[in-house]
């Protein structure tokens, strides 16, 4: 008898439904919040997602390389976190951002609704115009 393949969900939104699957429900859920707050403030990102087994990293760039990105979502078993590229150049005068690294800083999600407060918008805005390559102004990432 031939063993039968696994079979690999059809769609890039069915394998990130089952990516997303693996992490804690609470996490699952900002991630969701989240990923559809994102997608809302850059619709013409390319949405770029990253399976490094424990958790997922969902990157949204102008173009189809990830050092390009924006912003980056890391969905983990312990929280969910909001990546910034040129983080160490973006105005932060209330410390919202943490991290040292030479490239990005990071902020935890904590509720779906965060993504909405003004503080956390005005870094993404500033976070898009630092970016190595700008997102195009019309069409669906």
């Amino acid at each position: 008898m031939t063993p039968t393949p696994s079979r690999q969900p059809s769609s890039p939104l069915a394998q990130l439904r089952v990516l997303v699957a693996r992490l804690p429900l609470p996490q699952q859920r900002l991630l969701r919040a989240a990923r559809t707050a994102i997608r809302r403030r850059f619709p013409t990102a390319n949405e770029l997602v990253y399976d490094y087994g424990r958790f997922v990293v969902l990157s949204y760039s102008p173009t189809a390389r990830g050092i390009d990105a924006v912003v980056a979502l890391a969905g983990r078993p312990d929280g969910v976190l909001l990546y910034l590229n040129q983080g160490p150049a973006l105005p932060d005068p209330q410390g919202l951002l943490r991290g040292s690294g030479k490239a990005t800083r990071y902020l935890p999600i904590v509720d779906g609704k965060q993504l909405a407060h003004p503080r956390v918008r005005a870094l993404l805005t500033a976070a898009a115009q630092h970016a190595r390559a700008r997102l195009p102004a019309t069409g669906k990432g």
